[in-house]
């Protein structure tokens, strides 16, 4: 028998991730442009059975709101 290991990818560390505010579809994805009611990553592995490629770590440090001069 042969096991295949999925790298399994963590949406709340993308930067496409947010949260809705429709709770029958509490989850979404910018870059595919859909809302799910699991975590994005699980929705495309399950349907096409690879794993999600439009995945891009957040950026680290402090967010900045607005502009600075």
């Amino acid at each position: 028998m042969t096991e295949t290991k999925v790298q399994r990818i963590d949406c709340r560390k993308c930067r496409h991730y947010f949260v809705t505010w429709n709770p029958n579809f509490p989850f979404g994805c910018r870059a595919m442009g859909f809302s799910s009611k699991q975590l994005p990553s699980l929705d495309v592995f399950m349907n096409s059975g690879m794993v999600c490629k439009a995945f891009e770590e957040k950026r680290k440090g402090k967010p900045t709101k607005g502009l600075r001069i």
